[in-house]
């Protein structure tokens, strides 16, 4: 059954093909439903090749399905080669069974769009790229899926191009991602030079012999990579800003592709990793540094959707936290729920804008819970979830990881924690704008918030979503909340996603040092970090909806960072451009191209004279030419 691999790319790609032909003939829902089927068969390809390789041996789980032979330049040999193991599966599980969700909620969410085809085709395109990088059997062709959920997300992100800011951050984002590919390239050209060998099964088949140098430095430029496509610090400001997409592609860029795609390879890489203490130390502390520095950020946005953005990249830096720390089950863990619960939250977040008619100010919402009764519940759950309330799945994935860090390093975990304390805090404060309080969306509450008296009329009441959107809502709700039962640490066979990952990562997995004691003190902690940031959260924004003094201005701007950037690369760059452009080409190459032109021009003027027209003239010159060559010729002989 395992042969069923290639059916897994090979689905999306074949509804993104039709999609191309006939999409736009198809129509509304139809070419929405062509495209959530070719993903659905996906996933379904995925459970039958799950089944097959679960039947192997744990110790011989890998298998690679040769496609074609595609690169062969001197030592290089690299096939079209699909590589299945219990990390690539589990990655493929995942992508494929949330992006069907994403998809059929899509088409609800995109009912009335003029280019409703168009957007599916650049979903598949989405899901079939992601699955040929968690999937490829070498670094080459991981490479090309990961230029291609690079491409989509551009698309996609600036799918409505009309609107300035939309066709900005579609820029940005695939700008920001190429200083990541850099260091993607680089770290492959180091492992051909050292190992002479792109193939995952050569590479991994074998010991290692790379130097602690060698490997800091191959993994730190594949870390640079990591940075840029798994939005971590500095490179992360191009995920808030891609909140500027369609709300089922934020779901489907923060939940199941491309920004898990950097912690896959370090996790794929993890042999490697384990040869760089080093490098582990730097992506630990940059992962941790990221959460806070995010979470923080999410406190003080007004956007529904920025919140959600600030949060993923917060997530992210837990699972970077997980990596760095040897603790790859567990950021493997958090990546898994996280994609349930994120779904979950930015599918709900779409049916908020999409009933409160794309207002995504969540000071002009409140007491939607009435009116939404699904999507605030089902919103809820994920906010318990990503909180870490127990028992939800947040709770298990996120309390695996602080339970690593503290065993690396009592600091590492205490900045994790403290970020905890913020995450339940900011999502607290997201729910209880949203779904509680006075309803702040009247045309009354609307001019009170711009400094206006009108009368006490009121917009079209919101309303619950039809049920193409709320059905994802409620599984990946259900998902939240049971996911944690996938690596349940209480005994050897509660850890089944532990059990099922162990033999990929082998040595490098850091074994668990700590005592049983510990481990409870630990989880418990982690429970009452989730109490404590709900509290807050509730004491503070129950009733109330605008208090200045918890949002400070340096957090509305995320620390300025972006501004920083600006001020310091953006604008140079321009203004660099500008000069260039008038200074060096205009003046300079114009220049002597013009002059050039110039001297051409007066050359040619001056021997136009000696071109009379006359044949007596020309006559004449040549019988002056042959006077001279003579009068040369008889000076010569006389010489």
């Amino acid at each position: 059954m395992v042969s069923y691999v290639t059916l897994i790319p090979a689905l999306p790609l074949l509804g993104f093909v039709l999609l191309l032909l006939f999409g736009k003939r198809l129509g509304y829902p139809r070419a929405g439903w062509l495209g959530t089927i070719a993903v659905f068969l996906a996933f379904i390809a995925t459970l039958i090749t799950w089944a097959g390789l679960r039947s192997m041996p744990g110790t011989s789980r890998v298998h690679v399905q040769h496609l074609f032979s595609w690169i062969s330049v001197g030592g290089l040999h690299l096939g079209m080669d699909l590589y299945l193991d219990p990390l690539s599966i589990t990655m493929a599980l995942f992508v494929t069974g949330v992006a069907t969700l994403i998809h059929g909620y899509s088409i609800g969410y995109m009912k009335g769009d003029p280019r409703f085809h168009q957007f599916f085709v650049y979903l598949n395109l989405f899901v079939f790229s992601m699955l040929m990088l968690v999937l490829a059997g070498n670094l080459p062709l991981a490479f090309l899926g990961w230029e291609g959920v690079g491409a989509c997300s551009y698309w996609l992100i600036s799918f409505w191009f009309e609107r300035p800011s939309a066709a900005t951050a579609g820029k940005k984002a695939f700008v920001v991602n190429r200083i990541g590919d850099f260091g993607f390239l680089l770290g492959m050209f180091l492992i051909f030079k050292w190992v002479g060998t792109l193939n995952y099964i050569d590479l991994f088949g074998h010991s290692l012999t790379f130097s602690k140098g060698t490997a800091t430095a191959i993994m730190l430029l594949f870390f640079l990579a990591a940075a840029g496509k798994s939005a971590q610090l500095p490179l992360f400001t191009w995920l808030v800003d891609a909140m500027e997409g369609p709300t089922p592609v934020s779901a489907l860029i923060h939940a199941a592709t491309m920004v898990t795609a950097g912690v896959y390879l370090m996790a794929r890489l993890s042999p490697i990793l384990h040869l760089a203490p080093t490098a582990g130390t730097v992506i630990s502390v940059v992962g941790v540094a990221t959460a806070f520095v995010a979470a923080a950020a999410a406190t003080s946005q007004d956007d529904i959707k920025k919140v959600l953005a600030y949060s993923t990249v917060s997530q992210l830096g837990y699972m970077m936290l997980g990596i760095g720390t040897g603790a790859y089950v567990a950021a493997i863990f958090l990546m898994i729920t996280h994609a349930f619960y994120k779904a979950l939250l930015f599918l709900g977040a779409g049916s908020v804008i999409h009933s409160m008619h794309d207002e995504q100010n969540i000071k002009r919402m409140g007491q939607l819970r009435r009116l939404m009764p699904i999507t605030s519940a089902t919103f809820i759950i994920g906010w318990l979830s990503i909180a870490g309330f127990p028992p939800f799945s947040g709770f298990w994935s996120k309390g695996d990881v602080l339970t690593a860090a503290y065993q690396k390093s009592p600091y590492l975990w205490f900045v994790g924690a403290v970020t905890a304390v913020l995450t339940a805090y900011y999502m607290g404060r997201e729910v209880l704008l949203v779904f509680y309080g006075k309803p702040r969306w009247t045309a009354t509450m609307k001019s009170e918030l711009h400094g206006e008296t009108k009368g006490d009329t009121h917009l079209e009441t919101p309303h619950e979503s039809p049920k193409i959107m709320t059905w994802p809502l409620v599984i990946l709700a259900a998902a939240a909340v049971v996911g944690g039962v996938l690596n349940l640490p209480f005994s050897n066979s509660t850890r089944v996603l532990e059990n099922w990952l162990s033999p990929v990562f082998g040595s490098a997995l850091a074994p668990n040092t700590l005592s049983g004691t510990a481990q409870v003190i630990l989880g418990g902690l982690d429970a009452v970090f989730a109490v404590i940031g709900i509290s807050i959260a509730v004491s503070l924004w129950r009733t109330k909806w605008d208090q200045p003094s918890l949002e400070p201005a340096l957090l509305k701007r995320a620390w300025g960072i972006d501004a920083a950037y600006d001020a310091l690369f953006a604008k140079p760059s321009t203004a660099l451009a500008l000069t260039m452009d008038e200074v060096v080409d205009k003046r300079l190459i114009d220049g002597i191209v013009m002059s050039l032109a110039s001297l051409i021009a007066l050359t040619s003027r001056a021997l136009k004279r000696v071109q009379t027209g006359y044949v007596r003239t020309y006559a004449l010159g040549i019988a002056l030419g042959a006077v001279v060559l003579l009068g040369y010729a008889v000076a010569r002989a006389g010489s």
